[in-house]
This record gives C-alpha cells, structure tokens and sequence, in this order.
C-alpha cells in the first residue's frame, strides 16, 4: 500500500463508496425513477447533488469523460426524472448493496462508530475549490449508520476527486490525455479505457500525440519525465486530501481506518480489478482481467464520433 496517509485512506473508503457503481440493483432501481440506460443513471446520480445542470458542467467537473457520452445522458435525464427522485433512487441502490454485502455487520456497533466518525471530520472540511464535494455536503443527513457512512466515504471521495481535477489542471493535462496516461501506467488497458470514458481512436491518438511532444510518452510507454509528471500529480492530489486527514481528532483516524479496513474485506470482491477507477488491487487479491465492458457502473457508451 502507498506510504502517504491520504492515499492509504482513500483505498480503505473508496470500496465502500463504488458500491453504487457496481450494485446489480442500480439497473432497475434507476430505471424506475424514469432514467434510460445505466451511463444515464451513473451521470445523473453523481451530478444530482449540483441541481439540474447541463451537459457543460457536469462533463468540467467529472473532467475525463467524452463531451459527448456526457450529452448523451444530460440534460434529457432531468426531462425523464426529477433530482430527488434520482437521489432518493441512488440511496435505494446503496442500501440494497450494502445490506446485501455487509450481512449482520450492517448492524454492529463498529459501522455505527465509524459512521459518526468519518461525518465529522466530512463534514468539518472547507468547500471552497470543490464543487462536487460542496454539492454532496449539502444534502440531507441519512439517518440509518450504513448509509451514513457511505455518505461520508462519498463526501471523501467528492472531496478527494475534486482536488485531482486541480491537479490535472495544474499540470496541463486535459481530460483524454488523463485517461491515456493511466491506461500507459498500466492501470486499466488503453481500449477498455476508451470505451469506458467514451473516446474514439482518433482522439486517443491526438492525446498520445500531445504527450509525445512534452516528452511524456513514448513507444515503450511513459518517458522518465512523465513519470515524473505522473508522480507529481498524484503528489498533489494526496497533499490536496490532507485537509481530510487533519479534520479527525487525534486517535479518530486510525480509529476510523481499522474498521473501514475490516469493512473493505466485505465489499471488495465486487470491485474488479483493474478498474476505471484507477484503485489498486489489496496485497493477496489475484489480479483479474479487464471487467467485460457492461460490468462497470452501466451498459457501455457508443463510441464517441468527433463532431
């Protein structure tokens, strides 16, 4: 596992958080509050919390997804549904996930004293510079603990995500050229990538072609100065989460992560691994292959044509 605490933090909650993206249930459920298709669920569940917003803002925030897969579900999802009925189908999924996952831990006393635990801290971080996590903070408490904590975990991760957008933009790297070097640091195959964040072949190309030119990228993969930028990236999002880190009280943290740790044995069997996300596979755990491309969060996205 990565030395620094924030990144050590972010694999111990993220599982908890994607349950939504891989929950059998989501299909139905999202169908029922009126969305058509999985990729529609999945942009108009996360974006909810912003309000009813267009195509624009979701395709800045959510940063390397294709314009288009993007136009393809937003904003025509708030013609189908409303963003309560959306929130309140995104809840349903979760709490269907989990029960179903976690057994009779969902009752114990440790998910309850890590819920509490992990929505302070949440809770008590400024928003400024961080849109998604400022829209989830702003939605109504979830009473019952196994949800609680997953909104805690997915205020982290909203927090965690929004400052690697800046990251991102620090560095000048737009939103194909992230997904091509992940896809050249190994994390998840350039295809899979692709189809998964909607960008045709041409436009991969382009972004292999921008990186070649800064020095980033060769026909071996990343060059010694992008794994250089690579590295500084993924340094700045991880001094970008430590606000996280310092809004728990002192022995609250490794409190906190000694449950989510055992918690994480429970649900990460349902993640694949590589996965889009970009979470690395725990120590022990056989690397699978690349998940087939309708067992991400939705069916998979047409490939995106340029315009």
């Amino acid at each position: 596992m990565d030395s620094h605490p924030a990144r050590h933090l972010w694999q111990l909650f993220e599982p908890f958080h994607a349950v939504v993206y891989f929950a059998f249930e989501k299909r139905d459920i999202y169908a029922r509050a009126g969305l058509k298709g999985g990729w529609m669920g999945y942009f108009a569940s996360r974006a909810a919390a912003l309000g009813p917003v267009g195509a624009e803002v979701v395709t800045a925030i959510f940063y390397n997804f294709h314009p288009a897969m993007v136009g393809r579900a937003i904003p025509d999802a708030w013609r189908f549904s409303t963003v309560e009925d959306v929130l309140a189908a995104r809840v349903e999924i979760v709490d269907r996930a989990l029960r179903r996952l976690l057994g009779d831990a969902i009752e114990s006393d440790e998910l309850a004293e890590a819920a509490e635990l992990g929505l302070a801290a949440a809770r008590s971080v400024d928003y400024a510079g961080r849109p998604l996590f400022a829209a989830h903070a702003g939605l109504e408490k979830l009473d019952s603990p196994h949800l609680a904590l997953w909104h805690a975990a997915t205020l982290m991760r909203e927090h965690r995500g929004d400052g690697h957008v800046s990251a991102l933009v620090m560095e000048q790297i737009d939103g194909c050229e992230a997904n091509v070097l992940m896809a050249a640091a190994g994390f998840f195959s350039a295809d899979a990538q692709k189809t998964f964040r909607g960008w045709n072949d041409e436009e991969w190309r382009a972004a292999e072609a921008r990186l070649r030119e800064r020095g980033w990228l060769n026909d071996r993969g990343l060059t010694p100065e992008g794994l250089a930028g690579r590295a500084r990236i993924e340094a700045l999002t991880d001094e970008l989460a430590v606000p996280v880190l310092d809004a728990f009280a002192s022995g609250d943290l490794e409190r906190f992560s000694t449950i989510m740790f055992g918690l994480r044995e429970r649900l990460i069997e349902q993640i694949p691994f590589p996965n889009p996300m970009g979470l690395p596979r725990p120590p022990g755990l056989p690397r699978s292959p690349d998940p087939p491309i309708d067992s991400g969060p939705d069916e998979p996205p047409r490939v995106a044509t340029p315009s």
